[in-house]
């Protein structure tokens, strides 16, 4: 075929992809309305229009004519450069077409309706603490997510076929090895933080923080990182989540908590993080894969840099806490720099992984990450989950939940079907430290800038380096090539122990 015929049959296929891609955009809203706005009564009625829409996506995605488009373009000279707009939007799309196309409209339906359902059951079994009101939705969402495992298939593990949605390529074999050698040196180091016998004064972040001032100041932060909020907007809800709607369009969210300063304005900046990568990609790419993110522990990437390398250090503070002490008077009135910073960053093992520090957080997503492989290969049954829990969550912490809210359904993800997700959040932190030591040796006065409240060469180099590529490279390509190095623990370990060897003096 002519390259005017192969071109006419890429301009097609293009538009019929951001055309399905636009209703998925309509879904994506709809889901943000059911966890912001939304009147509870509404819930069974919105699980329908979102299954509805789903169906709807999947079945123009995987149309025999998107096929036979890509099985043209496959073949063509348009994919002769691998690394091409068009050569990454026909590989990818192709990819995920292979794999949608073993999915049934009726499975994606049923599916879409039973996590609907599963989060509004998993929201009142968090404000009652009890398992059991969420126990047989979530019996019903596993049924279907180790259907769908079955249906894509595998190589080795059941698992790796849902790791694959969020963290394209990688497989429990490929990440259990990376996460066992940063346990292998995180854990020890965690122990020589509780041995020091050394503890910040935690009261302070637990004074009054009036909710008002909390959203205030949060915003405020989040504007001068850079999130744009003449393209985006900030709202609360019950677990915070970043929604990239499209062009022009980010939604975050965070909740408040008045005797807890870290859960939203942290949250803020993390969610804020998210934001900045969606209103970094290519809006001329919208719906293609050159203008998505090229994987979900990339994405973690961004909110983890900004959340805690960004928002948790101390030129950061330099910068913001006179803001802080002026936006919270009574708490902050008597209350040094330096006493406020060792606050934030205080390290001790904790129930709620949102909520988590640096060091422990990532041991709060090991356990996850080996709790779901072992639910999806029916190694641990639904009712199960609580006492499994426990346990592995007393012996990684020394400490047991007392209540089910604290423990096993503190977070969404299972009741979304998201399984597979968790461990991106830990590849996240490690994405996270060995982008930010490259950013540092590009750019020395960083630090200094941050000071300044000069966020702008970061957020560039982000853009520049990460966002523009969309799905480009595979995640652990995209690594070597902005670092030069494949990902490992080593530029995460050297951060922690920079950062917590003073304030703890090891």
């Amino acid at each position: 075929m002519s390259s005017n015929g192969t071109n006419g049959t890429y301009q097609k296929l293009t538009k019929q992809i951001r055309s399905y891609q636009t209703l998925g955009a309509c879904a994506a809203l709809l889901s943000w309305d059911e966890h912001t706005l939304m009147p509870s009564k509404g819930a069974e009625f919105r699980s329908e229009q979102l299954a509805m829409l789903a169906g709807m996506v999947h079945e123009r995605s995987t149309s025999t004519e998107i096929g036979d488009m890509l099985s043209e373009l496959s073949s063509s000279d348009i994919t002769e450069s691998a690394t091409s707009p068009e050569a990454v939007n026909v590989r990818e799309v192709t990819r995920e077409y292979n794999k949608s196309k073993k999915l049934s409209v009726e499975f994606v339906e049923e599916l879409t309706l039973a996590t609907s359902k599963g989060q509004h059951a998993w929201m009142e079994a968090r404000e009652k603490k009890d398992f059991s009101i969420f126990q047989p939705y979530l019996e019903k969402v596993i049924a279907l997510k180790i259907k769908q495992a079955e249906t894509y298939g595998y190589e080795k593990d059941r698992y790796d076929a849902l790791i694959d949605d969020y963290e394209p390529g990688a497989t429990f074999e490929s990440i259990g090895k990376v996460f066992a050698a940063f346990r292998e040196e995180l854990t020890p180091f965690l122990k020589s933080i509780q041995d020091s016998g050394n503890q910040p004064k935690s009261e302070i972040i637990e004074r009054n923080y009036p909710v008002a001032a909390q959203e205030s100041f949060g915003s405020a932060a989040a504007k001068t990182i850079g999130f744009d909020f003449e393209a985006g907007r900030l709202d609360v809800t019950t677990h915070p989540f970043c929604s990239g709607i499209g062009p022009g369009d980010t939604r975050i969210t965070t909740r408040y908590n008045p005797k807890h300063f870290p859960d939203a304005f942290f949250g803020i900046l993390h969610a804020a993080g998210h934001g900045i990568y969606e209103q970094g990609l290519q809006t001329s790419q919208f719906g293609l894969p050159m203008g998505q993110a090229v994987s979900l522990g990339i994405h973690e990437s961004q909110s983890r840099m900004w959340e805690n390398l960004v928002g948790r250090s101390k030129p950061f503070w330099n910068r913001f806490y006179a803001d802080a002490q002026k936006s919270f008077p009574e708490a902050l009135k008597d209350v040094q720099l330096d006493d406020f910073y060792w606050a934030v960053n205080d390290v001790r093992p904790s129930f709620i992984r949102v909520e988590a520090d640096e060091v422990t957080y990532n041991l709060h997503i090991i356990l996850r990450f080996e709790m779901e492989r072992a639910i999806i290969n029916e190694e641990i049954a639904v009712a199960d989950i609580p006492e499994a829990w426990n346990e592995k969550f007393t012996k990684f912490f020394g400490i047991t939940p007392p209540d089910d809210t604290l423990g096993c359904i503190q977070d969404v993800h299972w009741s979304a079907g998201l399984m597979g997700y968790f461990p991106t959040y830990a590849l996240g932190n490690l994405y996270a430290a060995q982008f930010f030591a490259k950013a540092l040796i590009d750019m020395p006065n960083m630090y200094d800038n941050f000071e300044k409240g000069q966020f702008g060469d970061l957020k560039k180099w982000l853009n520049e380096n990460i966002h523009v590529h969309g799905q480009r490279y595979p995640a652990e390509k995209l690594v070597e090539v902005v670092t030069g190095k494949p990902l490992s623990h080593i530029e995460e370990m050297k951060y922690l122990r920079k950062k917590y060897n003073p304030l703890y003096g090891i």
